[in-house]
């Protein structure tokens, strides 16, 4: 799988993860989740804890790829001043 398709898929990722937080913290405040008593709260903090496991990995990973590009572009930018430099 390329790159590109990895980093489409974590982002996807992350945003279900953002949403299933979402959802969490809205049932949390629900009348529904409070009918239900400890399983409704059971029921929101899993939807929280499931969100929060598919958004933070992929956050880091995207931060990894974001250095690594920025690295790669850095040093293209060094070695293209070097060649000038070598040139006059």
């Amino acid at each position: 799988m390329t790159d590109k398709k990895v980093i489409r898929l974590l982002k996807i990722l992350m945003v279900i993860g953002f949403s299933l937080i979402l959802i969490g913290a809205y049932l949390h405040q629900s009348d529904y989740t409070k009918a239900m008593g400890v399983k409704g709260i059971l029921l929101s903090a899993g939807f929280i804890a499931v969100g929060m496991v598919m958004s933070l990995p992929t956050k880091m990973y995207l931060t990894f790829v974001f250095m690594n590009r920025e690295n790669d572009k850095h040093s293209a930018e060094l070695k293209e001043k070097t060649k000038t430099k070598t040139r006059s």
